[in-house]
């Protein structure tokens, strides 16, 4: 079950990332984006860092044009149909992917694999508005995925071994570590990740600490690279909320109910990092607490 040619479906800041390290690998890649202005900002945003490795000598121009050379946008699901791995990277919202399922099951020969790259949702619940269960895997990659090494390839109860393995070899192949996980929600990381941050989160609701005290204390006591409201700012808080409600539902346990804080953040509209304020205002050249009314 050899890969060749590789779709991504959705051209946002994962999906232009898959994108780009395949092109890199050498992999001819197909990428589709729901219009055309979301597909240029999508495939220009791979080119600017492609430009940008070049600029800072961690890349040769030729290398560069090579992987550009090996991108095709399309706005037109059909030009994946000769893909032999299709990575789904579109909304977290179960109904959208078991369409997007059903389309590509219907479009696609056979041996092609189907892959999610959801962070929260069922791939179980994916693979089953198809007729290929057996070829249906998660392929879980991190942000920024240029730069982060982990995939979680996920395994419902009715993945075939040949397509774990076909999973697992194409993420070896773009430079990636793989790491086996089964179809729970949230895998190996968010499991452990999410309640974390929503603890930190409940902590600054009480006033246990400053969040700048917070994030200082975890970098300084347990050596990791950022703390919980960095994170939390770079993950984005949408996104946060919405696998934390997925979870929720899921598990039923308090550690993974939403606090009414972040709710509240992304009612008004503060995602993080991509939308300038979170909980750091980034409008200035450095960024600083934000005014949370706590």
């Amino acid at each position: 079950m050899a890969i060749k040619k590789v779709g991504v479906v959705g051209c946002g800041l994962m999906g232009a990332g898959i994108a780009q390290v395949a092109a890199e690998a050498g992999y001819p890649v197909a990428v589709r984006e729901v219009s055309q202005a979301l597909l240029d900002k999508g495939l220009g945003s791979i080119r600017k860092v492609l430009d940008r490795n070049v600029e800072k000598g961690r890349m040769a121009a030729e290398a560069r044009d090579r992987a550009l050379g090996n991108l095709k946008g399309t706005t037109n699901l059909d030009d994946l149909k000769d893909c032999d791995l299709i990575i789904e990277v579109i909304v977290e919202l179960i109904e959208e992917k078991k369409k997007l399922f059903a389309a590509l099951d219907a479009l696609c020969p056979p041996h092609t694999i189907l892959a999610s790259n959801t962070s929260s949702c069922t791939v179980i619940e994916m693979a089953a508005a198809t007729k290929r269960m057996d070829r249906v895997v998660g392929m879980h990659f991190f942000n920024p995925v240029p730069m982060m090494k982990l995939v979680e390839i996920v395994r419902t109860i009715q993945t075939g071994e040949a397509t774990v393995q076909a999973a697992w070899d194409f993420a070896k192949s773009v430079g990636k570590e793989p790491v086996a996980a089964k179809d729970t929600t949230g895998f190996i990381v968010n499991l452990l990740l999410v309640p974390y941050l929503l603890d930190a989160i409940r902590a600054l609701e009480r006033g246990v600490a400053s969040m700048t005290d917070m994030d200082k204390a975890m970098k300084l006591g347990c050596g990791y690279p950022m703390g919980p409201f960095t994170l939390l700012d770079l993950v984005g808080l949408d996104t946060t909320l919405n696998v934390a409600e997925v979870m929720f539902q899921e598990f039923r346990e308090a550690r993974h109910a939403p606090p009414t804080l972040l709710r509240r953040m992304v009612l008004a509209g503060m995602y993080g990092r991509k939308s300038g304020r979170g909980f750091y205002d980034y409008s200035g050249p450095e960024p600083k607490p934000a005014n949370l009314g706590l």
